[in-house]
């Protein structure tokens, strides 16, 4: 048998981790901040995995969070890449474009109860 380097997976360059780029950051650092400033949220993360680039916002440094939104491009021609994910699990906004996913936030229409 021979070696066949083209259908060698070692061969094949893997696509880097999901993440957010400076105008997707920007609009979500813009609702982190009102929610420090409402006293909501003190402390944030961020990863990026292979399929997922996931920001946290936790009330303690020590609790689960309280919200993420998550970005998955391989939704993207589905169901929408951005998700903002409650408590829980619960899936508060899907869809398409992140400003309008992140409305949910808006104060008339998001009350965090604690």
């Amino acid at each position: 048998m021979s070696f066949d380097p083209a259908n060698s997976d070692s061969g094949s360059p893997r696509p880097g981790p999901v993440f957010f780029d400076r105008p997707e950051l920007d609009l979500i650092l813009r609702v982190y901040g009102r929610m420090v400033a409402a006293g909501e949220w003190r402390d944030y993360a961020m990863v990026g995995h292979a399929e997922v680039a996931e920001f946290a916002a936790f009330r303690r440094s020590g609790d689960a969070p309280a919200i993420r939104i998550e970005k998955r491009p391989a939704l993207r021609l589905k169901q929408g890449q951005w998700a903002v994910i409650g408590e829980g699990g619960l899936v508060l906004k899907r869809g398409r474009d992140l400003a309008q996913v992140l409305r949910v936030f808006d104060s008339r229409r998001f009350v965090v109860v604690k």
